[in-house]
């Protein structure tokens, strides 16, 4: 969420700095209900004030034996007018902060301006496309003959989820493991373990709540309300801090976390929607950090780079960008995409993002440190898909993919593998 100060006090760098994120923005609505707001908050004042004053002089009246009737009148007329101004406030109070609630972060002065993806800016190529000596097939042909099956998945729950059996099961379930060891042997990360269904509470901590409802999957809960499944564990794991205060001292705080993640995927289609590209359950290993407002930037760079890590581990060829003002995601203060090179289609996917949220996510959990001075401030908020396991897989699928339709196991997860170097087709 946004400073409301900084709305108050300098709407038109906020107009301008949405208007690079390709949103349209109206100032004079939340102006026009700021002036309202100045308004009753002063009539409010005056009534509450006046109120105070005459219950005091009814009280000296009373003292000295005199009438105070007519005084006590007025005091029910202007605590009548008082909780009228009250509610009128209250409501008031929800409009102006669901605006500031739909709004999205701003963008740090180092993202580039731009419309859309095709707008983002490259900054780093690792690794070379391996050269086939064949028609390399898509992962889900590849993955078909190992024990993926999309068929069995349409007919136990629809499309977009997958059943896996055998090698290719394992592979997947390595993958994760090897993830979660890299970043806490490695790295430093504490590993957590987190609930797969959270509160409208942590969904609006970390922006999904209200504007992106459509994009979740929710469950009735009775007279309790709903629970969400979560979209990734960046929700839970972030949420963490929502109503707390750390010393300093605690921070950096480093989390990881592997989790199924379930989203609808409302609106998209094509090829993202075949195999195991875009689906409504996913698995993914998640970075998120809390850190000290000083410190955030180069942690996103760190950060960065510990994803990074795995692809290289993996020896999985990708690209590093940069989104622009269009293409990030509400939250964010900046992105970095990684990118993983995928032979079927001949070009790089996402397969990470990594964010800075600066104070955006802690403004809306509240969630501060106590400084040097004794004062609370806002920490910073980051994550990253460290990485998303399912489309690790489908990396795999493609660049180790061979002839005879085995799969050639990565150096690097052979010993998450028991030593298994090939996948051979299922018989």
């Amino acid at each position: 969420m946004l400073d409301i100060q900084l709305l108050r006090n300098n709407i038109e760098l906020v107009s301008a700095a949405l208007a690079g994120r390709g949103m349209s923005f109206d100032p004079s609505r939340f102006q026009a209900l700021e002036a309202e707001r100045k308004g009753l908050q002063t009539r409010t004042q005056d009534l509450q004030a006046r109120r105070n004053a005459l219950s005091k002089q009814i009280g000296m009246l009373k003292a000295r034996g005199e009438d105070a009737s007519e005084v006590m009148t007025e005091v029910g007329t202007t605590a009548d007018e008082l909780k009228r101004n009250e509610l009128a406030l209250a409501a008031l109070l929800d409009e102006i902060n669901a605006i500031v609630a739909s709004l999205p972060n701003l963008p740090h002065e180092s993202v580039p301006r731009g419309r859309d993806e095709s707008d983002n800016v490259e900054i780093l190529r690792w690794g070379s496309p391996r050269a086939f000596d064949f028609e390399p097939l898509d992962h889900v042909d590849v993955g078909a003959r190992l024990g993926l099956d999309l068929e069995m998945a349409v007919k136990l729950s629809g499309a977009r989820f997958a059943v896996m059996r055998g090698g290719v099961a394992r592979l997947h379930r390595a993958l994760a493991q090897f993830m979660l060891d890299v970043h806490t042997r490695e790295h430093g990360y504490t590993e957590v373990y987190v609930p797969y269904m959270v509160n409208a509470a942590s969904m609006f901590g970390t922006g999904q709540l209200p504007k992106f409802e459509e994009d979740l999957f929710a469950v009735p809960r009775g007279d309790d309300g709903r629970l969400f499944l979560i979209p990734t564990s960046e929700v839970p794991v972030t949420n963490f801090m929502r109503n707390e205060t750390v010393a300093a001292d605690a921070l950096p705080m480093k989390y990881v976390g592997h989790t199924p993640c379930f989203r609808s995927e409302a609106g998209s289609y094509g090829r993202d929607t075949r195999g195991m590209i875009r689906q409504h359950q996913f698995d993914k290993v998640e970075l998120v950090r809390i850190e000290h407002p000083e410190h955030s930037w180069a942690a996103l760079e760190e950060l960065s780079s510990h994803a990074e890590a795995v692809l290289r581990k993996l020896e999985l060829p990708y690209r590093k960008i940069v989104l622009c003002t269009g293409d990030m995601g509400f939250s964010s203060a900046k992105t970095y995409d990684l990118e993983v090179w995928l032979p079927a289609q001949k070009t790089y996917r996402e397969i990470s993002s990594c964010s800075n949220c600066g104070d955006f996510q802690a403004r809306r959990m509240q969630g501060r440190f106590k400084s040097g001075q004794g004062k609370n401030e806002f920490v910073h908020t980051l994550n990253g898909s460290g990485l998303a396991v399912g489309r690790t897989l489908v990396a795999i699928l493609e660049n180790y993919q061979q002839a005879d339709g085995s799969l050639s196991v990565p150096k690097a997860l052979v010993p998450w593998m028991g030593g298994v170097e090939i996948l051979d087709p299922l018989r």
